[in-house]
C-alpha cells in the first residue's frame, strides 16, 4: 500500500478554422465556413472576393481543376446548384469534425478509458452533477480523516450545511504536524449560473457572495509524528462528555485524544482550550517503534474498545476499565510478519472482527479466543489488500479493495475455517491504480465509494442489474459507455486521493482527502 506522496508541401492560407486540445486539422480543401448560402449570397461572394485573391486560387478550392471545363458547360442556374450542393458538403465535413474535437477536447472524460492528460491539463468538474461541492485547502497534505458526530439532527437535506470532522498532517517536519478538528459551515447548494443573472444589481451579487461564503473553524493540537490513520469513536456526539479520536503515528506510537472541548471552542464564544486538553489521555506502545495502518473502535462497546495492528502482523485490543485504559499483552497474530493493512470491527457481533494484510488475505476473528488465531482465513487477493468495509445495514457483506486497483464484496456466509478459497460475490477490475480506501455509505446499503491511487472517488451501486433496459439502451446509444459497468453511478476526481467517508447525518454527503486538501461534495447520483 502506497503510503504517503511528497510528486509542409500545401502552403493553403487557413482564412477560417476550429481547432482542439489538440489542434486537430480540420480536413477540408475549402477553408471558409459557408451557412445557408443561396444563390444571391454565392454571387455576392463571387464578386466580393474574386477581384482580392484572383492571383493565388488560394482560398475558394470548390471548383477542382479537373472540373473546370466542365462547369464552363453549364448554365448559371446549374453551375449556382452545383456551387450550392458543394458548399452544403463543405458544412457538413465541418460538423462532423467538430463532434471529433468535443470527443476529444473539454467535453467529456472517462476516466481509466479516455487517453491520460497531458502535463499541462486539467479535469474541471461539471457543476451541474453537483448539489454540492467545496474545496478546503491545507497547510500540508493529509492521509486520513473522520466526521465527528454532531447534534444538528439526522437525515439533513437543507442548506446551508454544517460539517465537522478530524484530519492529521503529514507535515515534512515531524515537529510541525497536528491533530486537526475543524468545523466547515455555511456550506452552500451548488448552484449554476444563468445567463439571466448578468443583469442582476451589482452591489445585490456581492451582498449575497458574502453571506454565502463557507466559514472555516479550526482547533489543532501538535502531534509528535505524522499520522497513518485516525478514528473517532461512534459514540462521540456533543451531547456528551468526551469525543474519543485515537491517531496511529509512523513512529508506532497510538494517542487517544479527548476532543471535546476543541469541539466546544467552536460554539461557545471566548472558549478557551486547556494545555491539558491538548495533550492525549492515553498513548499505547504495544507496537514497539513499528508503524502500522489498522485502527478501529467498536461500534458496540459503549466504554471504548480499540482494535490496532502494525506493519509486523500484530494486533493489539486496548480497553477502559472505569477510567484507565488497559491494553492485553498478548497480540492477535497469524506469526507471518505482514502487515495488517485495515481493521473493522462487526457492526453486530460485539467480540468479531474483520483484518486485511498485505499477505493478501481477509480474516475474521474472536477477542474470545485464547489461542489470539483468527477463525477464518480467506485469499482474496494475490497482492496487498489494502482496505475493508463492513455493510452495516446487511452485516454479512464485506467490501475490500487490493494494491491492483481490484475490490469486491464478499459474502462471509460463504467463508468456511475449513478452506481458505471463496469468491467474490462481486468484483470489478476498473480503477489503474491502488484502492486506498473503501467505505459502505451507512444509510443505503448498496452504494459504495472507493478511493484510488488513480485520482479517483467512484460511487457504485450493487443494486443495478446488467441486463436492465434502460441500461442496455444507453449503451447502445452511446459506445463509450459499453466499457464502462452499469454499476458505476459516479467519477470525482481528487489529486491523489487517500481517503474518504461517508457523512451519516447528511444522506449522500461524502469528505475526501488528498494532496490537494480536503473535498466536501455530494452528487445528484445519490
Amino acid at each position: 500500500m502506497s503510503k504517503r506522496s511528497h510528486n509542409s508541401e500545401d502552403e493553403d492560407r487557413n482564412v477560417s478554422s476550429r481547432t482542439n486540445l489538440n489542434n486537430l486539422p480540420i480536413n477540408s480543401k475549402a477553408k471558409v465556413i459557408v451557412e445557408d448560402i443561396d444563390n444571391d449570397q454565392i454571387n455576392e461572394f463571387e464578386d466580393q472576393y474574386s477581384d482580392e485573391f484572383e492571383s493565388d486560387g488560394e482560398i475558394m478550392e470548390i471548383d477542382d481543376e479537373d472540373d473546370e471545363e466542365e462547369d464552363e458547360n453549364l448554365n448559371e442556374e446549374e453551375f449556382n446548384l452545383k456551387t450550392k450542393e458543394k458548399a452544403e458538403n463543405i458544412i457538413a465535413k465541418d460538423e462532423a469534425s467538430k463532434d471529433i474535437s468535443n470527443a476529444t477536447g473539454n467535453n467529456l472524460y472517462l476516466p481509466n478509458i479516455s487517453r491520460p492528460l497531458g502535463p499541462d491539463e486539467v479535469l474541471e468538474p461539471d457543476m451541474s452533477v453537483y448539489e454540492m461541492l467545496h474545496n478546503v485547502n491545507l497547510s500540508w497534505p493529509c492521509m486520513s480523516l473522520d466526521i465527528i458526530p454532531d447534534s444538528l439532527g439526522n437525515e439533513r437535506r437543507n442548506y446551508p450545511q454544517s460539517i465537522l470532522l478530524t484530519t492529521a498532517t503529514q507535515a515534512s517536519k515531524k515537529k510541525d504536524n497536528e491533530l486537526m478538528i475543524l468545523q466547515l459551515s455555511q456550506l452552500t447548494k451548488t448552484l449554476l449560473k444563468e445567463d439571466d443573472d448578468d443583469n442582476d444589481d451589482e452591489d445585490d451579487e456581492d451582498d449575497e457572495d458574502r453571506e454565502s461564503d463557507p466559514i472555516l473553524e479550526d482547533a489543532n493540537v501538535a502531534l509528535r509524528d505524522t499520522t497513518n490513520r485516525l478514528k473517532v469513536t461512534p459514540f462521540a456526539t456533543n451531547n456528551n462528555q468526551e469525543i474519543l479520536t485515537a491517531t496511529m503515528s509512523e513512529n508506532g506510537e497510538v494517542y487517544i485524544f479527548d476532543i471535546i472541548n476543541q469541539v466546544k471552542s467552536f460554539q461557545i464564544p471566548g472558549y478557551q482550550v486547556s494545555k491539558q486538553s491538548k495533550r492525549p489521555i492515553h498513548t499505547i506502545r504495544s507496537h514497539g517503534n513499528v508503524e502500522g495502518f489498522g485502527l478501529d473502535w467498536s461500534p458496540l462497546i459503549k466504554s471504548g474498545a480499540l482494535l490496532t495492528g502494525d506493519c509486523s502482523g500484530e494486533i493489539f485490543l486496548t480497553s477502559r476499565h472505569t477510567s484507565k485504559w488497559i491494553t492485553e499483552k498478548q497480540s492477535f497474530s497469524v506469526g507471518n510478519n505482514k502487515s495488517i493493512e485495515d481493521i473493522q470491527w462487526s457492526k453486530t457481533e460485539q467480540t468479531v472482527f474483520a483484518t486485511a494484510g498485505c499477505d493478501g488475505y481477509i480474516r475474521i476473528w474472536d477477542t474470545r479466543s485464547k489461542k489470539h488465531k483468527p477463525a477464518i482465513s480467506t485469499r482474496a487477493s494475490n497482492v496487498d489488500v489494502n482496505v475493508i468495509s463492513w455493510n452495516e445495514k446487511m452485516e454479512y457483506l464485506l467490501a475490500s479493495g487490493d494494491d491492483k486497483g481490484v475490490w469486491g464484496v464478499w459474502d462471509l456466509r460463504q467463508f468456511s475455517p475449513s478452506q481458505e478459497n471463496a469468491s467474490p460475490v462481486a468484483q470489478y477490475d476498473f480503477h489503474k491504480g491502488a484502492i486506498t480506501s473503501i467505505s459502505f455509505n451507512p444509510l443505503d446499503e448498496s452504494t459504495v465509494a472507493v478511493a484510488s491511487e488513480d485520482n479517483t472517488v467512484t460511487l457504485w451501486d450493487l443494486s443495478v442489474e446488467a441486463d436492465d433496459e434502460e441500461i442496455k439502451q444507453q449503451t447502445h446509444e452511446t459506445k463509450e459507455l459499453e466499457q464502462i459497468p452499469p454499476q458505476l453511478l459516479f467519477v470525482h476526481w481528487q489529486k491523489e486521493v487517500k481517503d474518504v467517508k461517508w457523512h451519516r447525518q447528511i444522506p449522500g454527503c461524502l469528505v475526501s482527502t488528498g494532496t490537494d486538501g480536503l473535498n466536501v461534495w455530494k452528487t445528484i447520483s445519490v
